[in-house]
């Protein structure tokens, strides 16, 4: 289940991501508007685009992923979230689930949120499991990456990593990984 009504975590994942570039790891992050009150529904975030942000993800991305072996095969599919502009962070992230879930052949059951669910019994809350602030470890499999011979295989990463450099193989070193109980 995706928690729509929950309150915007800054400095999450839910705005950023990590790549492997030429130099090494690489974060990109989405830009929000400002927000007018302090606590803002996920579902409110707005999208900044006062820069050319997706033109520099898009650089970025090509410029680390091109020599990958499946590149040209896929970017096609990610273009548009390169190109159009979506008012809302959550629904740009959702729409970017679905695409790369197609791109990978898995067929998750996504059920969003109709209010607020707590943290209780019977309830394994994931929502703050995985944070750049917060070291995690999984047994993520180890694959060849573009960069693996000059830096070795970083985890991790974006899901465009696994899907450009492993490709329709993809699903099958996904369904191993579990994250660690201590993150």
């Amino acid at each position: 289940m995706i928690e729509r009504h929950e309150h915007y975590n800054k400095q999450s994942y839910r705005n950023r991501c990590t790549i492997y570039s030429a130099n090494g790891l690489l974060d990109l992050a989405v830009p929000v508007a400002r927000a007018k009150e302090p606590k803002i529904k996920v579902t409110e975030v707005e999208i900044a685009y006062d820069m050319l942000w997706q033109k520099q993800h898009f650089k970025a991305i090509e410029s680390a992923y091109r020599r990958s072996p499946f590149y040209e095969y896929y970017i096609d599919d990610l273009m548009p979230f390169f190109n159009d502009r979506h008012r809302y962070l959550y629904d740009f992230n959702m729409q970017i689930m679905r695409r790369v879930c197609s791109l990978i052949n898995i067929s998750p059951r996504i059920q969003e949120s109709d209010e607020f669910v707590k943290s209780g019994e019977g309830i394994i809350d994931l929502r703050n499991s995985i944070h750049p602030k917060i070291n995690c470890t999984t047994n993520t499999p180890s694959y060849t990456q573009v960069f693996t011979d000059r830096w070795g295989f970083k985890p991790n990463l974006s899901i465009l990593d696994l899907l450009f450099n492993v490709g329709p193989e993809s699903k099958e070193l996904l369904s191993p990984i579990r994250i660690s109980s201590s993150c």
